[in-house]
């Protein structure tokens, strides 16, 4: 019903726009349905001694701003209900075909197939936890708070592959970029790169400004005990989005969960974390499982098991946002 409307929506608008109509069809074929599915090229990893060649090989760029519409203008429109709508202007002088310009029909057809998407609209953040070199310089837990802390830190280390948090983080991060941006979202970033210096409360005041709907501080964990494992998501406990950050999370955990089979650690309530403290948008910490488990510490950083968590989390996004627009 939906590929019908649209094809009426073309040819309607063919007719009303005589100019723009000459030479255009509309090409239906059907595809699968868009899932938060990985990209079939492997993510490049970063060593610990190659932070500067991570940022030039696996990442796009350094600007935390979401990526523009270039993308979407060398592409297929986004699929609706496993059908994708291709429509090409002919050019008869030179029998070839190309994409019409801005504004014409495919460009409304591509709108109304991006609309059909469940997180069409929506703004996310994503913080990926730590940077490469760390910053003891001290800041405000909290606003209105005394305590202080380190701007940020590097992280843990994995046990068994030696590969340090910054690295592991980012790298699950990009593919949940991936996974929410292929169901509409509007991603936006702290950073796409290890060598930055930006405070856990910049990061914060960051995702403020760009007025998301949800953050995610992307991080993984580190104890002594060797056999800790498990995922558990942390939010504030009195601050005035920590209910609605809880909420987040209870949708969130049981589907990263049963995406990844991995064991549950609850949802921990607390008002340490600098990033959540300043946040004045809905915000959770992710901690993805234990790098000082050994067997944990291989699947965070096994690219299909990143697939896993970036799909886990894309579902439970889902699922938190329908309850919260049904309300």
């Amino acid at each position: 019903m939906k590929k019908l409307i649209c094809a009426m929506l073309a040819l309607c608008m063919l007719l009303i726009l005589p100019g723009l109509g000459e030479g255009l069809t509309v090409e239906d074929e059907a595809t699968p349905t868009a899932d938060p599915a990985p990209r079939t090229e492997s993510a490049t990893r970063d060593t610990v001694s190659s932070a500067d060649s991570a940022s030039q090989n696996a990442v796009p760029s350094a600007d935390p701003a979401p990526r523009t519409e270039s993308a979407a203008q060398d592409t297929t429109p986004p699929a609706a209900d496993g059908m994708a709508v291709n429509v090409v202007a002919q050019d008869p002088s030179q029998g070839g075909s190309a994409l019409a310009p801005q504004g014409t029909v495919p460009s409304v057809v591509a709108e109304l197939a991006a609309q059909e998407l469940p997180l069409y609209g929506v703004k996310i953040g994503i913080d990926p936890g730590h940077q490469a070199h760390g910053n003891s310089e001290r800041e405000t837990v909290a606003p209105n708070s005394s305590e202080k802390k380190a701007k940020v830190s590097s992280g843990t280390t994995g046990v068994y592959t030696r590969i340090p948090e910054y690295i592991t983080v980012l790298e699950i991060s990009l593919k949940l970029r991936e996974a929410l941006e292929s169901q509409g979202a509007q991603v936006y970033m702290t950073r796409e790169s290890h060598d930055v210096d930006i405070s856990n409360q910049e990061r914060a005041k960051m995702m403020n400004d760009y007025g998301v709907d949800l953050v995610l501080r992307i991080h993984c964990d580190g104890v002594d005990s060797h056999s800790k494992r498990g995922i558990a998501l942390y939010c504030s406990r009195s601050n005035a989005i920590a209910e609605e950050s809880y909420r987040a999370c209870e949708a969130i955990l049981p589907a990263v969960c049963a995406a990844t089979g991995a064991e549950s650690n609850g949802i921990v309530r607390n008002d340490n974390y600098t990033g959540q403290n300043w946040s004045t948008v809905p915000c959770l910490m992710v901690e993805c499982g234990f790098m000082s488990n050994p067997d944990e510490d291989v699947l965070l950083n096994d690219e299909d098991y990143q697939w896993k968590l970036a799909t886990g989390l894309t579902e439970g996004i889902m699922a938190y946002i329908a309850q919260r627009d049904a309300d």
